[in-house]
């Protein structure tokens, strides 16, 4: 193994951010709390457990936050299995082209990994993935570099020979923090905002084994 490759899942993997906006709507409408402007923007790749209390201010007692957050998500995965989904273009491909060529790939989310199980359900990419982790393996999430560190401790991967491909800001900033490498993917956020990772991309149909093999000093 020269290197390792993890995947953050919402944006980079498949792409259901419309309905995980509109299951905070629906949420919102239920429970009848007001949602503040841009809060989706705000918490995108972060904890529902740092949405609901810092973003939306919707409450602060653990079991509430909780019971709401997971309220959220049972109506995400509602409208997912209503409205279907497909990976986002090159996705799928890269991750059996690295698979062919022995990189071990996991998956490093914040999303609760019942809604992983779900898509894996639906399109079968779950064959792709040495390792999943998501948000209730780690305390802190993104921004910090726990859900990273996890998963390449998963891969029996040092964290300086992974590279990580995610598209939220906080992501890339926990990927740097963590010690590796980032591919960044304009799905969330325009081009011209991810200059911060080492590559950048419009979506992974541009990206190659021997592109990443670069990466890390490998002609």
């Amino acid at each position: 193994m020269s290197f390792a490759a993890i995947f953050d899942w919402d944006g980079v993997i498949i792409d259901s951010s419309a309905q995980h906006e509109r299951s905070w709507e629906m949420l919102a409408a239920e429970i009848n709390k007001p949602l503040p402007e841009g809060h989706f923007k705000r918490g995108f790749g972060k904890k529902n457990a740092v949405i609901i209390p810092e973003i939306l201010g919707w409450a602060n007692d653990p079991a509430e936050v909780q019971a709401l957050g997971d309220r959220k998500e049972e109506l995400y995965r509602e409208l997912v299995r209503c409205d279907g989904l497909t990976p986002l273009p090159g996705a799928e491909a890269l991750l059996a082209v690295l698979n062919e060529a022995g990189v071990p790939c996991a998956v490093g989310s914040s999303t609760p990994r019942i809604n992983i199980d779900t898509i894996c359900g639906m399109t079968g990419l779950d064959r792709f993935f040495k390792a999943v982790v998501t948000a209730e393996d780690v305390v802190h999430g993104k921004p910090a570099p726990d859900v990273f560190l996890t998963a390449a401790s998963r891969l029996g991967a040092e964290p300086a020979r992974c590279v990580v491909f995610e598209d939220a800001l906080v992501g890339i900033e926990a990927a740097h923090a963590g010690g590796m490498k980032c591919v960044a993917v304009a799905t969330t956020n325009p081009l011209k905002l991810l200059g911060h990772a080492e590559i950048a991309v419009a979506s992974l149909e541009e990206i190659t084994v021997e592109r990443l093999r670069m990466m890390f000093g490998e002609g």
